[in-house]
């Protein structure tokens, strides 16, 4: 049976052409060889599996080589570079510092850079994980580093450039090594694939480029992992099962499910990922890169921003057009804040479906457009009962408008009680929108709490509210009548349980500005202004217009600054020499009649 070697082996590159993704680091090497220009200290920083020893390898190669070619190429058949290829150059030395991180290490290799090389230019001296090496062995090696002998040459390679000494990076040039595109892993695979007869399509080798996350090394390696599970015919389904890696097609049916306002379906199939054994938070995280590539995708130049199969982008596309941008906006905004809490949270599955619940809530006025116009505000009818007695018949499907309190509109009466007219033949207050029971067959019913009722009265309470304005007029405003309004504003809040509003409102006297129709409301702190104005600005001046019978009043909320006394000790004015002493410094025309007459200020 012929031995197997990795492909991360069998197809490391040996040539600088053949580098993938570090095209500039690549061009700098080759030109620094063709002038003659070879530093005595290289320093190769960055991720794992991007190539760094590989480029360190290759360079060495090319600096010993018999033939280069016109690009200063390794020929590959001169006998420094077969002696390299088969592991038994003398002039290319590679040391793990992992594993030789002590001084003595250090003095072992400073005793080898002494001996010139047997065959060759240069002596090379690669050092791998140079970032282990302890601070005493870097410290030995500064005086080697920084003054060689003039045959020997270091690359050192690292994946934490933090961890180096300052002293040593000042004596190497550094080469910082990229992440290697999805695209160019992609190209990499498509062409190893043909080599070895494995027949994978774009879709899968995409997933396997993802799941790399930049480095050629990892793409390889579960490349091998995938041959390996499903042969050489390889499918999209296999690749996703064997990586536990979650389908495209869960996060495009969320979306779907969300546009219908179907929060129901989204839970069941958050229930399916879960049950085959995915990570909450590696949900939720897909389904924020999910809308982000929508949002992309709204634009039909910025393909070069996704990072997906050519068979996914019309999809994307497909769906992002059925999504607005205020819908992604805000759906990014809920899947985001679900990811920063999801650590913090006591109940996870939790979240996250409320989450999804949200996103179908977001499109819901989406949908809704196209439906039925909200129920029309109809005026009870009365009919007489057997006894005479007339008694009002309301519809179940129309809502009633709102209720106005002249004096002040309390805020959150959700769930107060239906209000009983004075007499069975009053009509029913102009303004009412509290819940009130419907007449069906013999019993009674109270109207249940769905998002449609809620929107629809949200638009009604809209429209009254605009109606209320017309109505109420432009009275004028009076000092006392605007602190009789505020007081019993606040009044209303503590007795609807608001007590902490009772306590805001009361604490400092409101500014007033007639002329401008203002009322200043102080508050404590920055805290307390976000909330009123976030929360209840729009309550209290809806119910200060109506109780002052007055349209253009405004309520500015301000956070309370005391004035500070210029002077703690300052000098209160009691006797009559200070009263006279202030009005001469107030009035400096009062002084010099003073200084005039040889006058004595008492």
């Amino acid at each position: 049976m012929e031995q197997f070697i990795v492909s991360a082996r069998k197809y490391r590159p040996d040539t600088f052409e053949s580098l993938i993704g570090q095209e500039n680091i690549a061009r700098t090497l080759k030109n620094s060889i063709l002038r003659g220009q070879l530093a005595h200290a290289y320093l190769f920083c960055g991720p794992r599996g991007v190539g760094k020893t590989t480029t360190a390898r290759i360079f060495a190669k090319s600096i010993n080589c018999l033939n280069p070619g016109p690009e200063m190429e390794p020929c590959g058949k001169c006998e420094s570079c077969l002696s390299f290829s088969e592991g038994r150059s003398y002039c290319i030395h590679e040391l793990d510092a992992a594993s030789n991180n002590s001084v003595d290490d250090i003095r072992n290799l400073t005793d080898m850079v002494r001996i010139p090389p047997q065959v060759g230019k240069y002596s090379v001296y690669i050092i791998d994980e140079v970032h282990m090496l302890s601070s005493a062995a870097f410290n030995a090696f500064l005086k080697t580093l920084e003054e060689p002998p003039a045959h020997a040459i270091f690359i050192l390679a690292t994946t934490e450039k933090h961890k180096i000494l300052p002293t040593i990076l000042s004596r190497c040039q550094t080469f910082d090594f990229n992440r290697i595109s999805v695209p160019d892993i992609v190209r990499n695979l498509e062409g190893i694939a043909s080599k070895e007869g494995v027949s994978i399509d774009s879709a899968s080798l995409h997933v396997i480029a993802v799941k790399a996350d930049g480095a050629m090394r990892d793409a390889l390696t579960i490349f091998d992992q995938i041959v390996a599970f499903c042969g050489r015919e390889v499918r999209y389904g296999d690749v996703i099962r064997d990586l536990n890696v979650l389908d495209y097609e869960y996060y495009f049916k969320i979306i779907d499910n969300s546009l219908a306002g179907d929060y129901m379906s989204s839970l069941l199939l958050f229930d399916e990922v879960l049950s085959k054994g995915f990570n909450a938070l590696y949900f939720i995280s897909g389904l924020s890169s999910h809308l982000r590539d929508l949002l992309v995708c709204r634009s039909s130049g910025n393909s070069a921003l996704l990072s997906l199969p050519p068979t996914l982008i019309d999809r994307y596309r497909e769906q992002a057009s059925r999504c607005s941008v205020p819908f992604i906006f805000s759906s990014l905004s809920i899947t985001m804040g679900c990811e920063a809490a999801y650590r913090q949270s006591g109940n996870q599955r939790l979240l996250i479906e409320f989450a999804l619940m949200r996103l179908a809530e977001k499109a819901l006025p989406q949908t809704a457009s196209d439906a039925a116009p909200a129920a029309s505000i109809a005026t009870p009818k009365n009919t007489a009962n057997a006894s005479g007695m007339a008694t009002a018949t309301v519809n179940p499907t129309q809502t009633a408008p709102a209720r106005t309190n002249p004096i002040a509109d309390k805020p959150a009466q959700g769930t107060q009680g239906p209000s009983v007219p004075d007499s069975p033949q009053a009509p029913a207050p102009a303004h009412d929108t509290q819940p009130r029971p419907t007449e069906t067959g013999g019993g009674i019913k109270m109207p249940g709490l769905s998002l449609k009722d809620m929107m629809s009265r949200a638009r009604e309470n809209e429209t009254s509210g605009k109606d209320s304005a017309e109505i109420l007029g432009d009275e004028p405003l009076t000092f006392e009548g605007i602190m009789n309004a505020w007081q019993s504003l606040a009044e209303s809040w503590k007795a609807a349980g608001k007590g902490s509003m009772y306590t805001v409102m009361t604490l400092h006297s409101p500014g007033i500005d007639i002329d401008r129709a203002t009322l200043t409301f102080y508050v404590s702190n920055a805290a307390q202004q976000d909330f009123i104005r976030e929360k209840n600005l729009s309550k209290m001046e809806t119910s200060m217009r109506r109780a002052l019978r007055n349209k253009t009043l405004k309520i500015d909320v301000q956070v309370y600054e005391p004035e500070e006394k210029e002077n703690n000790n300052k000098k209160h004015i009691y006797t009559s020499t200070s009263k006279a002493e202030y009005l001469v410094k107030k009035r400096p025309e009062l002084g010099e009649l003073v200084k005039d007459l040889d006058l004595d200020v008492k």
